[in-house]
């Protein structure tokens, strides 16, 4: 969705703040003191969220101190969807509404669609930081990958992720047969990867999936555990079964590239080197988030099992061709995606993932 100039102007104006959310790191005075603005549609609490607060608020005056720079930065925060909502992650940077801030790729399949990849490669990646480490090599290595970010006016400081998906539901899966039949709650995202088990995905976000779970709309639902521990889900859907769909990365931090071009130069690399420290905070905070989530969830009746080798490679195999329909989607589009899917997949192997499915040989 396009924000216009006067949705900007009102969105400035009910944020009842500084003209520094207006003018961003578009001036600065005499003091060499930089007005910027970071922003985020999800609450600082979120882990790719509180490291921008974290990381790049609280860490880059020190930087500039320590680098005997005369510059410093004022900055302005607006977590929480204080400044516009989810859906407009993308268009906030692009249109300058704020200079920094969260962008989650998964609602931006037409414009993102590079950044999207590894929701059609599941079951490639094994751990959070190497799933970051990958999409950072990409984001600097490959053209394609970094032109994507470029064509939408936003330079990318550092990927974010999340943990994988897991399945929550109301009966116990003994092997991959349980759930044929079966209704479960997700995003859209995850429809393809349920389809070879028989199941059906019903579309469902996270703010109602515990009451529909209670009205019997699903028999469970596939999600993350950092975000199944906060809304209780296992009260409703008490059985989870540990798929490991392999973490996930989904976007990441970045600013406004007008923004960015008038910093000075020692500013860029500040902020620049603060973005994969960004990465390597949301890795840290995913990693511990998720041991405590599941810990919780068993101290609270949960009843946790693993799925087989055995099941999660026949789970994995039985979805359709996701990397070869995701090529020939971009290929169309005039992207070079057999190319950046494979040296996505050798970038997975090279840093030590061991895919259960090669999607870029199906290509």
């Amino acid at each position: 969705m396009a924000i216009s100039r006067r949705t900007l102007l009102s969105g400035a104006a009910a944020l009842a703040v500084a003209p520094a959310v207006v003018t961003g790191g578009r001036a600065f005075g005499q003091d060499k003191t930089i007005k910027l603005t970071v922003a985020a549609s999800h609450p600082v609490q979120i882990p790719w969220v509180e490291p921008l607060k974290t990381i790049m608020v609280a860490k880059s005056n020190e930087k500039l101190e320590a680098m005997k720079s005369s510059h410093r930065i004022n900055w302005t925060e607006a977590f929480g969807g204080s400044l516009y909502g989810f859906q407009d992650t993308l268009t906030a940077v692009t249109n300058g509404l704020t200079d920094i801030g969260w962008i989650g790729a998964l609602w931006e399949p037409a414009k993102l669609p590079l950044q999207n990849i590894m929701y059609s490669t599941p079951f490639a990646t094994n751990s959070v930081k190497q799933a970051v480490d990958v999409m950072n090599l990409l984001n600097d290595k490959n053209a394609s990958v970094k032109k994507e970010w470029e064509s939408n006016k936003v330079v990318c400081f550092g990927a974010c992720v999340s943990d994988g998906y897991h399945l929550f539901t109301k009966f116990p899966i003994n092997s991959l047969d349980d759930l044929k039949g079966k209704k479960i709650l997700g995003p859209p995202v995850c429809a393809p990867w349920l389809q070879g088990a028989g199941a059906t995905l019903v579309v469902a976000g996270l703010p109602v999936q515990y009451s529909q779970l209670q009205t019997g709309i699903g028999d469970g639902v596939i999600l993350i555990a950092t975000g199944a521990w906060p809304l209780k889900i296992h009260e409703v859907a008490p059985y989870i079964t540990e798929i490991d769909t392999g973490p996930l990365t989904f976007g990441g931090s970045a600013m406004n590239a007008d923004s960015y071009k008038r910093m000075p130069p020692e500013v860029q690399k500040v902020l620049s080197e603060l973005g994969r420290e960004y990465s390597a905070e949301n890795a840290r905070l995913i990693g511990v988030r998720y041991e405590l989530a599941m810990k919780n969830m068993a101290a609270n009746g949960a009843k946790i099992s693993k799925m087989s080798q055995a099941d999660r490679k026949k789970f994995v195999d039985a979805m359709p061709p996701l990397g070869k329909l995701w090529v020939e989607q971009n290929e169309k589009k005039g992207i070079p995606a057999r190319q950046i899917m494979s040296e996505f997949m050798n970038t997975v192997r090279a840093q030590g993932g061991k895919p259960l499915r090669d999607w870029d040989k199906e290509v």
